[in-house]
């Protein structure tokens, strides 16, 4: 066997994933240099760029949780923690991160932690009319609230009280990353905080219309919740979305890393990136059921951005003048903020 097959998960390996990780280090770093310069033009690719390489970097963390990069599960471990740390993801371990994603798989569900509806409807009035307000400009602020509640659980929920140690850590040292790009230029940081946005938003699209599966909210990561209704794989195959960026030009979901064939990659969890678009062309034909590209998603995107904020139901496929127009999509089942 040689030493590149015993390296990577998969023997062709090698150069994808290789470009993927380059990409996601040279953008971020170009990005950031673009947005120190006093230039409107350059401020705008560098915040395209740093939250392009953002977005890259969460979906190699995706892969490498379903092992599907290294053999190695000592350096999968490492290096999603250090792709976490990036992604501003890494108040929680990666075990657990791992571990809900995978029971998302098993269960043929959405579980989490918590659940920003039911934070919502005791929150205060000022709060509620604050996160409307900026859901309807586009702001992902639901989002912002399932990310910030992973940095404030160990500081109220003593289970998770051996987390406080890593959180201050992962505080300080993102604090310090802050303190640096304001340093180069307030405008870097701004850049950054717009990039961030962008973001969130992308990978809240591209899980809120993956399924329309039942959410569940647990304790504990191995609290056991109830099967009933969504058993084998006939459950899966109509209960989850290839939510496509394009289907015309097939090389443009390259841009969220080919999650969008999420069909097949839940048909097959450990088919790498980079394989799923081949694997997708011999499963399901482009006007299959389970097709649901991006074009007639933006629609439900946004004219339901504040409909869905307090939703507990993500509506059905197949409501509407366009087929996605019932299908709300569903706030706080980010595989990186359900922890």
């Amino acid at each position: 066997m040689s030493s590149q097959s015993t390296f990577w998960r998969h023997s062709d390996g090698a150069i994808p994933n290789t470009l993927a990780f380059s990409y996601v280090a040279v953008a971020h770093v170009s990005g950031i240099a673009l947005l120190a310069l006093a230039n409107p033009i350059a401020w705008i690719a560098g915040t395209l760029l740093v939250a392009h390489s953002l977005i890259v970097a969460a979906y190699l963390i995706h892969d490498l949780a379903h092992m599907a990069i290294f053999r190695s599960r000592k350096l999968t471990v490492v290096v999603a923690e250090m792709l976490s740390w990036f992604c501003g993801g890494a108040y929680a371990p990666i075990s657990r991160i791992v571990r809900m994603h995978m029971r998302h798989h098993v269960d043929k569900a959405d579980l989490a932690h918590f659940d920003p509806r039911v934070f919502l409807k005791t929150a205060p009035g000022w709060l509620r009319r604050l996160v409307y307000a900026l859901e309807w400009c586009y702001v992902p602020a639901v989002e912002l609230i399932m990310h910030y509640q992973v940095v404030a659980r160990p500081f109220i929920k003593k289970e998770f009280a051996s987390e406080r140690l890593r959180v201050l850590f992962v505080g300080l040292t993102r604090g310090a990353f802050f303190v640096f790009l304001f340093m180069l230029s307030p405008w870097a940081l701004l850049g950054y905080a717009v990039a961030y946005m962008i973001f969130l938003t992308e990978l809240f699209i591209a899980d809120a219309y993956a399924h329309d599966y039942e959410f569940f909210l647990v304790d504990d990561a191995n609290e056991k919740v109830s099967r009933e209704g969504r058993g084998g794989d006939d459950y899966d195959l109509h209960h989850t979305y290839s939510n496509l960026i394009s289907v015309r030009y097939p090389w443009l979901n390259l841009l969220n890393l080919n999650f969008g064939y999420h069909s097949v990659h839940h048909d097959g969890p450990t088919i790498p990136w980079y394989k799923l678009p081949e694997v997708h062309r011999q499963t399901y034909p482009a006007d299959a059921p389970q097709v649901l590209p991006y074009s007639e998603l933006w629609r439900s995107f946004h004219a339901n951005r504040t409909r869905r904020i307090e939703a507990f139901d993500a509506g059905s496929i197949g409501e509407g003048s366009h087929r996605a127009d019932g299908f709300l999509g569903v706030h706080g089942v980010s595989f990186l903020t359900v922890v």
